[in-house]
């Protein structure tokens, strides 16, 4: 929101957020949801993210599995997010109880017997560069699967986070608003490559738009988009006149109340030109892309 000033008095400008209007919230998606990056999980790390409203204990462990664990620790409370990785285990700051990965507490920090209250623990996996963690209101296991998406180009992805108002089913339902394309992103000539295809959690849709630049003139940008839950989008983006092909994961995560964070992976690369020899024409692909 901007401020302006009116006689000395600063004014607030804009539109409310939609976290702040006192409107009731929409019911938090059930389903696999990301909470991080892969890479901010290295081994022996521990990270607290928040997930539809509480708290959600990341570990990696020595072997390099991840655990996702409710954030409070079974004996007397305390946060595990304060905790640290002792090779398998997660040790809780406090008393120094120590939880194996399956959650159970093999060991305390005195040498009494370990209590048989385990860890509440999510199922978590790790796919295409980020960890999802799954949750169901009524404590349903997985009935579904975030799958492995196809990559592009030979550079490291690059990835962002944002937190904002707003709600997760909003960005997933935007994919399939194809009104916008026109009104928002200036796409007046795009059409369809034929109904939205709907397969459990699965739904997938294609569209060609036409582009005119200077320089370049008439050229089109096919889009593919593959939707997985209310969670995680892919697209894959192809301009065949200049050979740029982008690949984007979207992966909206309800946190709170009308609150939400968006994190986002994109790669890019161009064709290798056909006319060039190979040698040359890899060269010119990888310089293009890093540019």
């Amino acid at each position: 929101m901007g401020l302006s000033r009116k006689y000395g008095t600063a004014i607030t400008e804009g539109p409310t957020p939609a976290d702040a209007t006192g409107q009731a919230p929409l019911p938090y998606p059930d389903g696999w949801a990301a909470v991080a990056f892969s890479e901010e999980l290295t081994r022996g790390k521990v990270l607290t993210r928040p997930l539809a409203g509480e708290d959600v204990v990341l570990y990696r462990l020595g072997t390099g599995a991840l655990r996702a664990v409710k954030p409070y620790c079974p004996h007397l409370g305390a946060h595990l997010g304060l905790g640290k990785v002792d090779g398998e285990d997660l040790v809780c700051p406090f008393h120094f109880f120590a939880f194996g990965p399956d959650g159970a507490c093999v060991r305390t920090g005195y040498d009494t017997a370990p209590p048989r209250s385990p860890l509440g623990q999510y199922p978590v996996c790790e796919v295409n560069g980020a960890v999802f963690v799954w949750r169901h209101h009524d404590g349903r296991e997985p009935d579904w699967t975030v799958p492995e998406w196809h990559e592009v180009g030979h550079r490291p992805a690059r990835s962002g986070v944002w937190e904002m108002a707003g709600n997760a089913q909003e960005v997933i339902e935007n994919s399939v608003d194809l009104g916008h394309f026109a009104t928002l992103h200036g796409w007046k000539r795009a059409e369809m490559g034929g109904p939205v295809r709907y397969d459990g959690a699965e739904f997938r849709l294609s569209m060609r738009a036409h582009e005119s630049a200077p320089v370049l003139g008439d050229f089109t940008v096919d889009v593919r988009v593959e939707g997985y839950g209310l969670a995680a989008l892919h697209a894959d983006v192809h301009t065949p006149r200049i050979g740029l092909r982008m690949c984007t994961t979207v992966l909206p995560t309800a946190i709170g109340p009308n609150r939400m964070q968006l994190r986002q992976l994109n790669r890019l690369t161009f064709d290798e030109p056909a006319r060039l020899p190979a040698p040359l024409a890899r060269a010119v692909s990888r310089v293009a892309t890093r540019v």
